[in-house]
Formats: C-alpha cells, structure tokens, sequence
C-alpha cells in the first residue's frame, strides 16, 4: 500500500499537498503537450501521404522512360553519358524546435544556377527518354528531400508522443491516486488522534472534577466534626 511509509504529520500532509498541487499542474502542462504534438503529427503525416504519393508518381514515369532509354540506346552509350555528371547537389542540415522536439530542417543547393547542367551529357547520340528521365529525377529532388525531412519528423515527433504518453499516464494513474491516498491516510490519522487526545483531557478533566468533589466532600465532612 502506497502509505505504509508515509509518516502521519501535519509538516507530510502539507508537503504533499503541494507536491499534489505541482504534480497536477504538471500532469495538465503534458496533456497539453502530448495534444500538440499529435496536431503537428497529423499535419506532418497528411503533408508526407500527398509528398510520398508526388515522389513515387515522379519515380514511377523516371523508371518508364529510362527502360525506354535503354531499349534504343546500348548500354555503353548510357554508361559513358551518365559516367561524369555535371551538377552537383549540396545538402545543408538545419533544425527547428517544436514543442521541445529538434525535428530536421533541409536545405540544398546546386553547383550552377544553370538548368542544364543535370544532362552530363551531348544530345547527338543519346534518346529523349533518357532526357525526360533525367529531367523527371531532377524535378522531383525537392520533394524527396522534402519527403526524407518529414518522414525524420514524423519518427522524433512519434517518438516524444510516446514518451509524453506514459508520463502522463504515470501521473495520472500512480503518483497523483497515491499523493491523494497519502493525504487522506494523513488525514485520517491526525483526526483519529485529535478525537483521541480529545477523549483523553476529557477523562482528565473527570478524573479532575471528581477528585476536586472527593476533596469537597472530605472538607465538607471535616467541617462538620469540628
């Protein structure tokens, strides 16, 4: 029984009932964490379902017309065109803070601002497939990059719920029932002595009144032989 070690005084019950006071306030401040966190992971979870459908769509028509690439060109042609690709892609790693989770933040840069810098290739010898192959990879970069941020998110974001879940469920179901069972153990036991110290100074004061009768009695007695 969460009392047995609870000492029944005045200076534990009121120490409790602040740590009770503290512990409430604290069990409302994560309820209401653990309820923001799950907005901001809904959105995040409807914002990766429309991004993870656009990237897989983007891959799906990349792939289609890279076979198509493949089926009009040998593979040493694709192999020396794709062999020195010259752009290049710089991916910066951020971070912002929601509601105490660092989730990541990216950013990326291109080595030239020049748009045709993906194909590393001349076009004299190589398939429009393979062009609109590449062109279909290039466009959906953001998205996967966009894709892989949001998905870390979701991951850090799912991982603090769970963690706030079982505070809350800590305090909601062993340390504040045990705190209240506390205080009322406290509580019953000081009105239990109050009622028995009571009892006790009114067997004093009987005990008191009835000796000062017996000495009344006994001058009354002696009074009367003299």
């Amino acid at each position: 029984m969460a009392t047995a070690h609870v000492n029944p005084t005045r200076m534990e019950l009121t120490r409790l009932k602040k740590k009770l006071v503290v512990a409430r306030r604290g069990h409302k401040l994560l309820k209401d964490k653990r309820d923001e966190l799950m907005r901001q992971f809904l959105e995040l979870v409807r914002q990766n379902k429309t991004l993870r459908e656009e990237v897989e769509k983007g891959i799906l028509e990349a792939n289609k017309k890279f076979v198509l690439a493949r089926a009009v060109t040998t593979d040493e042609v694709l192999n020396v065109a794709l062999m020195a690709p010259k752009q290049e892609v710089y991916l910066e790693i951020g971070s912002r803070n929601v509601m105490s989770v660092d989730i990541p933040v990216f950013h990326y840069k291109t080595k030239t601002p020049d748009a045709n810098d993906i194909y590393s290739y001349g076009f004299a010898f190589t398939s429009s497939d393979l062009d609109d192959s590449v062109k279909y990879l290039s466009d959906i970069l953001p998205d996967m990059l966009k894709l892989a941020e949001i998905e870390k998110s979701c991951q850090l974001l799912a991982a603090e719920i769970e963690k706030t879940r079982r505070r809350v469920n800590a305090l909601e179901h062993v340390m504040i029932p045990q705190m209240e069972e506390s205080i009322k153990f406290i509580v019953m036991k000081l009105d239990e002595n109050e009622r028995s110290s009571q009892v006790r100074l009114m067997k004093v004061k009987d005990m008191m009144l009835e000796q000062a009768h017996h000495y009344s009695e006994h001058d009354h007695v002696y009074g009367d032989v003299m």
